[in-house]
């Protein structure tokens, strides 16, 4: 993975070069950056060129022996923590490593979600679990194979449970000698305020819709229509523009699943019930998740739409037409409701609540809100 691979993130490409040539690098960073930011690539990149026995001013060369091992993520000095979904045959990320040094280097800005489709774990929840922490300690009590450094890349830590995160702490706090932390976060915001008081955090933005659009032009070849779309509806998440230029249809099926749930609440009907909430529960929270979170995105456009805001660009030819009829049904007095109510299942559902009764509780308050004149 090269530098000149990472779409946007100028700064921090800039920053992290800036740390080697002065030879001031901290011993932990935390990546955090929303999905489809390229933090984990970027990573990956930096440990390229860190390992490097050829480096270039601006990046790593990619033909030494280290680069070539990093590329396929099987440098001995370079150690992957990362969710799981724990059974009896998978205790620790070593335990499936060949599926995810498949899963990244087929998508780079992979997500939690694609990882655990990969996976056929949709069903399951993502966790760092504790075994990992011992893993932690044993592999950086090594001298390094081949390079100067001994690296431990941890993708999304805000998975750790608590145990392990605070196990982390003591080796955070005191690490070995030439050994480098980075910590790859989506939501920093539920790591231990102690995790983050021992990193340095590096924070990635939203990708701008040019750099997406060039960057899809320049990597895939399609057409400039194509990729301004595309940009336009993925909201600043490169991997989400590749999904919607290979015809990913994610957000239909929510759509689709949405408008059922809708249409069952607006008018009642217990056997329709009954199969919605069976079939939901079929999906995976992971997916349950993510309907919640389509749910909440639809309520705000409809809102702003019955606000006199009609110019919602980032919304499908199909999205637009559901919710030129949907709109009318959320008003300030069930808006906010709706909001808690939706938040409120999303909050369970990461907690392992039963989904069957979630959702059918979740039924029968949308119909009492969505009736409300």
């Amino acid at each position: 993975m090269f530098f000149k691979d990472i779409v946007g993130q100028q700064e921090v490409k800039s920053r992290l070069l800036k740390m080697v040539s002065d030879n001031r690098l901290p011993h932990a960073l935390l990546f955090t950056g929303v999905d489809g930011s390229g933090n984990l690539a970027t990573a990956v990149a930096f440990a390229q060129y860190l390992f490097c026995t050829n480096r270039q001013a601006n990046d790593s060369c990619g033909t030494c022996p280290s680069c070539m091992k990093t590329s396929k993520l099987v440098h001995p000095d370079l150690h992957f923590i990362f969710p799981i979904a724990k059974s009896k045959d998978v205790k620790r990320s070593n335990d499936v490593i060949t599926e995810f040094r498949e899963a990244f280097l087929e998508t780079p800005y992979l997500t939690i979600n694609d990882w655990f489709d990969s996976l056929g774990a949709e069903n399951k929840q993502p966790i760092i679990p504790v075994e990992e922490s011992g893993h932690i300690i044993r592999e950086l009590s090594y001298t390094s194979y081949e390079g100067v450094y001994k690296m431990m890349l941890i993708w999304q830590p805000e998975r750790m449970n608590t145990e392990a995160a605070n196990r982390l702490l003591k080796v955070l706090e005191e690490p070995p000698e030439q050994t480098l932390f980075i910590l790859v976060c989506n939501n920093s915001d539920s790591l231990l305020s102690t995790i983050i008081s021992r990193v340095q955090q590096i924070p990635f933005t939203r990708l701008k819709e040019t750099e997406i659009s060039e960057a899809l032009v320049k990597k895939f070849g399609v057409n400039q229509e194509s990729a301004t779309q595309a940009a336009f509806l993925c909201d600043g998440n490169f991997n989400e523009a590749i999904k919607q230029l290979t015809q990913n249809d994610d957000q239909l099926s929510f759509l689709q699943h949405f408008r059922s749930f809708m249409q069952i609440a607006l008018k009642f009907d217990a056997n329709k019930a009954i199969a919605w909430v069976d079939e939901n529960a079929a999906t995976g929270r992971e997916k349950q998740k993510q309907f919640l979170h389509f749910a909440l995105e639809i309520f705000r456009d409809s809102l702003m739409y019955n606000f006199g805001s009609r110019d919602l660009v980032r919304l499908s030819g199909n999205e637009k037409q559901f919710l030129e009829k949907f709109a009318p049904y959320i008003n300030q007095k069930n808006y906010e409701k709706l909001v808690e109510e939706f938040n409120g299942s999303y909050y369970y559902i990461e907690r392992n609540a039963n989904p069957k009764i979630l959702f059918m509780d979740l039924l029968f308050t949308t119909n009492s809100l969505i009736n409300l004149k």
